[in-house]
């Protein structure tokens, strides 16, 4: 797997690929050397930004407040500050989700 995150001074920023005004909230893999992943809120008035946070909370087992969008936070590619995080906690992390999405995309193959 390729690194989706760099480590900064003051935390790791992961990369982060959003697919705003989809019909689930979820990671679905890698985009490139960013996670990429769906949120359900339209990126008006920053509602696509809160829920990526929201989920990335969730996904990652971590505070709301240990997360900050750093750049993009008019684009689909963003960069997410992540606090009180080692580097081998996130990988770890990461592995797990984007293995767990490649392993939903291939059962929906399957199921077509």
């Amino acid at each position: 797997m390729r690194q989706l995150f760099d480590t900064a001074k003051d935390g790791l920023v992961l990369r982060v690929h959003v697919q705003p005004g989809a019909g689930k909230e979820a990671v679905v893999g890698t985009y490139a050397d960013a996670l990429k992943v769906q949120v359900a809120a339209s990126p008006v008035s920053g509602r696509a930004n809160e829920a990526v946070l929201s989920l990335l909370s969730r996904m990652l087992d971590l505070e709301r407040s240990h997360l900050e969008i750093t750049s993009g936070a008019t684009s689909r590619i963003k960069r997410v500050k992540i606090s009180e995080m080692e580097p081998e906690d996130l990988e770890k992390r990461l592995r797990v989700l984007v293995s767990e999405a490649g392993s939903d995309a291939r059962a929906r193959q399957r199921r077509r």
